[in-house]
């Protein structure tokens, strides 16, 4: 074997052992406690809106599920598992483009989640909301005000977001 080969060698097998450290300092370090839905601050943008009742603006996450029904055009209805989120800031003229109303103080982050089954009653949909990375599930009583709302956009399985995934 001649030098070159030695070297090349060496730098294999402190490769390999730096992997294999890392692999097992890795494999022995506790995954951090995620919440129970996942966090919605990974998923990605289903789409976007502007209520103009509220005066607020709006992006709507999915997590992977919601995602991967979108982009195949399977939402009629919207696949069990099925998370969106919606994030809302109140509205603001942007300081320096008065023609755009762009994203001011935080109002909060809602969430609907599909389980035909658990959650009859509403069109096979359950509301609830984030209290910093953990997903409340609405009572009943504002469920019912959440599912009356969503009602007209029964044959949108009781979702107004039109996917921007298309």
């Amino acid at each position: 074997m001649n030098t070159t080969q030695k070297n090349r060698l060496g730098w294999l097998l402190a490769a390999v052992s730096i992997l294999t450290v890392t692999s097992v300092t890795w494999a022995e370090t506790p995954a951090a406690a995620k919440p129970v839905h996942g966090e919605y601050k990974d998923w990605r943008v289903l789409g976007v809106s502007h209520r103009l009742d509220r005066k607020f603006v709006r992006s709507i996450l999915g997590n992977d599920i919601a995602i991967n029904a979108a982009r195949a055009g399977k939402t009629a209805p919207w696949p069990d598992g099925t998370i969106i989120a919606k994030l809302s800031w109140k509205e603001q003229v942007h300081p320096n483009w008065p023609q755009a109303i762009v994203p001011g103080e935080f109002a909060g982050a809602e969430a609907m989640i599909k389980d035909s089954k658990k959650f009859a009653e509403t069109g096979g949909w359950g509301f609830g909301h984030w209290e910093g990375t953990k997903l409340v599930m609405n009572d009943k009583e504002k469920t019912a005000t959440c599912f009356a709302c969503h009602t007209p956009m029964k044959d949108h399985d009781y979702v107004y977001t039109t996917p921007a995934l298309q």
